[in-house]
């Protein structure tokens, strides 16, 4: 289910017109991190990892948009960042990854 999810952001961010080749190849970067981050989250906490993969296709869709929603993409990624909330301890990479992909989508201003 989580590598599914993350295989489709993967694809929707790879065929997405409205970001630039150098902003997909560090978003791609950031979710093959994530794949392998939530993947070890899932063995412990499996409903959280879903949580985490699923606000991260919906923060990719937000941001892939053709006509851009700035209240809907900042929504995804508060959503996205939110997700993670409580597992700072156990799983700091996990955070840092997230975090940095909600940032990218930020600065990208898509």
């Amino acid at each position: 289910m989580i590598e599914k999810t993350i295989s489709e952001i993967e694809a929707k961010i790879g065929g997405a017109e409205s970001v630039s080749a150098e902003h997909k190849a560090e978003l791609l970067k950031l979710l093959g991190t994530l794949k392998t981050e939530v993947a070890k989250l899932s063995e412990t906490h499996g409903e959280q990892a879903d949580s985490i993969a699923n606000f991260a296709k919906l923060s990719a869709h937000e941001a892939t948009r053709t006509e851009p929603n700035p209240q809907l993409r900042e929504l995804s990624n508060q959503g996205l960042r939110s997700s993670v909330d409580g597992i700072e301890q156990s799983h700091p990479r996990l955070v840092q990854i997230v975090n940095s992909i909600s940032k990218t989508l930020s600065d990208l201003g898509i």
